[in-house]
């Protein structure tokens, strides 16, 4: 699959899961560019950075019209910023849950629009959203995400239908991934050892296998795949009703 000559925009794509996309596209010899709030010190030579709050509308249109006015296109997409902190669904203030769901769910509507509106004036493109396995079952202490994340499931399949044939557009729904802040999440190496062996594949995602998934769906191998998504958890959860029953 080979990338060259193609622009690729990663959102979040300074650090983790994001990171690890724009190196499998880089891999595939794309001009990479990635976007965040805040700039880091070590991005790869010839990756171009741009700083922007993507829950901004207007701020995010602008962030696409200025790449596409700097590299002449925009091919690829990957909407990947976004995340949550856990909250208790119950105290949540709205200030909370508004800043949730305009990070993880019209950050990626707003840049998707823009993304769109020159794609369909050039030769096309790919769009990707990065999803997450809690828009698809309960997400206790992180329910403002998973609606988001539901959300963005949605958009994906209707701008599918919307912006075919020449713009696709497709989900990619994560599991848990081991990125540097792992720890944060599911705890101590002893505690990601014991949440990896509830994995059906025995380990989490690597974000090279976000980024490899994200890679297919943008390339000529995919061209009659849009508005659908892909499931990386690595098997899924065993239903705890199994063991429930054992006991």
């Amino acid at each position: 699959m080979d990338f060259s000559g193609k622009v690729v925009l990663v959102t979040g794509g300074t650090t983790g899961v994001g990171r690890g996309i724009a190196q499998c596209f880089e891999a595939a010899g794309a001009t990479i560019i990635v976007c965040a709030r805040n700039a880091v010190d070590d991005l790869p030579a010839g990756w171009s950075f741009v700083s922007v709050d993507l829950r901004d509308g207007d701020a995010a249109w602008k962030m696409i019209d200025d790449v596409v006015g700097k590299h002449g296109s925009i091919d690829v997409l990957i909407n990947n910023a976004g995340g949550s902190p856990p909250a208790e669904t119950t105290s949540s203030s709205p200030r909370f849950t508004e800043r949730i769901v305009a990070l993880n769910l019209l950050s990626s509507i707003y840049t998707a629009q823009r993304a769109n509106h020159h794609m369909q004036q050039g030769n096309g493109g790919s769009i990707v959203n990065i999803g997450s396995v809690v828009a698809l079952r309960p997400a206790p202490t992180v329910a403002a995400y998973g609606a988001a994340k539901a959300g963005l499931l949605n958009f994906t399949t209707t701008a599918g239908q919307e912006w075919a044939p020449k713009v696709r557009v497709n989900c990619v729904t994560a599991g848990a991934v081991r990125t540097e802040n792992a720890e944060m999440h599911y705890g101590d190496a002893d505690g990601i050892a014991r949440v990896e062996a509830t994995i059906p594949m025995q380990r989490m995602a690597l974000p090279a296998d976000i980024g490899s998934a994200c890679v297919f769906l943008s390339s000529s191998n995919a061209t009659y795949i849009t508005g659908a998504n892909i499931v990386l958890h690595g098997g899924g959860d065993r239903p705890p009703f199994l063991d429930a029953a054992k006991k």
